[in-house]
């Protein structure tokens, strides 16, 4: 039985690991974490993974491999990391925020305890760009040791509620106007870099009010600047799964334009788990 069903609480977790190009490595990474895995996005450019989890077990194999396994003095991304295993947000699928602010307790000072990994919290005390910004600097580490682990770096353990990763691509390799397009889009429900993605750059997003801020929203602010710019919209991307909900609320007329479709909602993933 899974740490979800054995709380009584649809736990998600959705860990972000600083490797995206070793496929070997990958495919153990998602080994490790059994039938608690709904979905895996790679990016080579990115450097980068996100597993999207169910409960609390598959969390902590998960990183305890990685920690083994990779080693982010030789890591180079377009991403930015603070260790191999950046980011472990906990999401209440079903609003039970406490239990989301436990199991990341819990995790931190596991993470802390048996990888020596330090470990600095996100949610109520901070958002995760603050963190970001003032780790090792005015922030010291919650749990584990007070400076970086030699190989794994550090992690930030969160909880939040559902967001979407979704970026949007625009042509051509002009990193400044991806920057100022990011810095116009970016507002409270809407976080955005932009960043360096092989011969053309990209709006990189967390659209943390999706059922305020969907995906048809974000890409048509996206384009909307960048058109005055004389740039556009050139494709758009979902980084690992979204609500049924905010799917609902875009007309499925620009579900392909938008790189969205049914099979690749949360209750969608957990229901093919469950046959």
């Amino acid at each position: 039985m899974n740490q979800a069903s054995a709380s009584g609480s649809a736990l998600e977790c959705v860990v972000n690991v600083s490797e995206g190009r070793d496929e070997r490595l990958l495919a153990r990474l998602a080994a490790v974490c059994g039938d608690d895995l709904l979905d895996v996005h790679t990016d080579p450019h990115h450097n980068r993974s996100v597993f999207t989890l169910l409960g609390e077990e598959a969390p902590r194999a998960l990183t305890a491999t990685a920690v083994d396994r990779l080693d982010l003095r030789h890591h180079t991304g377009a991403h930015p990391r603070l260790g191999v295993v950046d980011v472990v947000p906990f999401v209440a699928l079903d609003g039970d925020t406490g239990a989301a602010r436990a199991a990341r307790d819990a995790f931190a000072i596991w993470a802390g305890d048996a990888l020596a990994l330090p470990c600095f919290l996100y949610g109520d005390e901070r958002t995760l760009p603050e963190l970001r910004r003032e780790a090792f600097t005015s922030l010291v580490p919650d749990t584990g040791p007070p400076s970086s682990h030699p190989t794994a770096g550090a992690c930030a353990v969160g909880h939040r509620g559902v967001l979407v990763a979704y970026n949007v691509w625009l042509p051509g390799g002009d990193l400044a106007v991806a920057r100022e397009v990011a810095g116009v889009v970016r507002r409270p429900g809407l976080r955005a870099l932009g960043l360096p993605v092989g011969p053309r750059v990209q709006v990189s997003m967390n659209l943390v009010s999706p059922e305020e801020i969907g995906p048809a929203a974000a890409f048509d602010l996206v384009d909307g600047y960048a058109r005055s710019l004389d740039s556009r919209a050139e494709g758009a991307e979902l980084v690992g799964l979204l609500p049924r909900s905010v799917l609902d609320a875009v007309t499925p007329e620009r579900w392909e334009e938008l790189d969205l479709s049914p099979d690749r909602t949360i209750e969608a993933r957990i229901a093919r788990r469950h046959h």
